[in-house]
């Protein structure tokens, strides 16, 4: 690898890094928004008029969209999960076979 290819990852990490690091951070100020909000809503009324579940709500939407944005929509099956499960049930099938004979 040359140098400027190193580089070039270097940067791309770093700003990934960067990026993460933002995202905590605005999730934590979401919630203590929402501790502060609901302490003010339990204050005012003591949730007889629960009008926090809304903000929780529309925050919620917020921090899903941007960790979608920021780790991709295959978070959960990533790149290479599809792969991962056909290995484990074909040898899942030849312990079976194995057993079986």
């Amino acid at each position: 690898m040359d140098t400027s290819s190193k580089e070039n990852k270097y940067f791309r990490a770093k700003e990934r890094v960067v990026a993460v690091k933002k995202f905590y951070a605005a999730l934590f100020s979401n919630i203590a928004t929402i501790v502060v909000l609901a302490a003010i809503n339990y204050y005012v009324n003591e949730f007889r008029n629960p009008w926090v579940l809304w903000v929780v709500f529309f925050i919620s939407v917020g921090i899903v969209i941007k960790a979608i944005k920021l780790f991709g929509y295959n978070a959960i099956f990533g790149a290479n999960w599809e792969q991962q499960k056909i290995r484990k049930y074909m040898q899942e099938e030849e312990v079976e076979t194995r057993w079986n004979k």
